[in-house]
């Protein structure tokens, strides 16, 4: 597998962006699951992600976890985070964004989403910055229009968000 290109710093559609919607197994997580001694589900977020939300959330950015998936290890996560919005164990990702969209009184214009799987493209079709980890099936990654360089569960999310708060405050981040 060929490294992507870096996301671009300081560019005006990242910029515009103000909900950053992620799913979380493959993304958030490399995907993988992990099975405890006692039959327990263990489940691996990267601090690096963490971090890069963070950030976002103070450049103004609202976040979002959207997933099909449906465990406490997600809901804790995102209450560690301060998440604005833990949307889990969701079927119609298209249809719950959209809603939320509504709530929040923006437009797809200004929505972006990261995926690696089959059950995002329809979110991923609606946004207006489709991304995807390197990691993500064909399907997924012939519909998004950037690729970042770290693949789920390694600081993907952290590489969106700081080209997300580059573009705002005309910054290039740390490195």
């Amino acid at each position: 597998m060929t490294v992507p290109p870096p996301l671009p710093r300081s560019h005006p559609e990242f910029g515009r962006i103000r909900l950053l919607c992620t799913d979380v197994d493959g993304v958030l997580t490399d995907g993988g699951l992990y099975y405890g001694a006692d039959g327990n589900i263990l489940t691996r977020f990267h601090v690096l992600d963490g971090h890069g939300l963070k950030t976002a959330q103070a450049a103004g950015i609202i976040t979002c976890f959207v997933t099909m998936s449906d465990t406490d290890q997600i809901r804790r996560r995102a209450a560690d985070l301060r998440i604005d919005h833990c949307l889990s164990g969701i079927k119609d990702k298209v249809a719950a964004i959209s809603a939320l969209i509504g709530e929040l009184g923006i437009d797809w214009s200004e929505a972006a989403h990261i995926a690696d799987d089959v059950n995002d493209i329809g979110l991923l079709r609606k946004v207006a910055l489709p991304v995807c980890v390197p990691n993500a099936v064909d399907d997924v990654r012939a519909i998004c229009r950037y690729v970042t360089q770290r693949p789920g569960g390694t600081g993907a999310v952290r590489e969106l968000c700081d080209a997300l708060v580059a573009s705002r405050s005309n910054e290039r981040p740390l490195p």
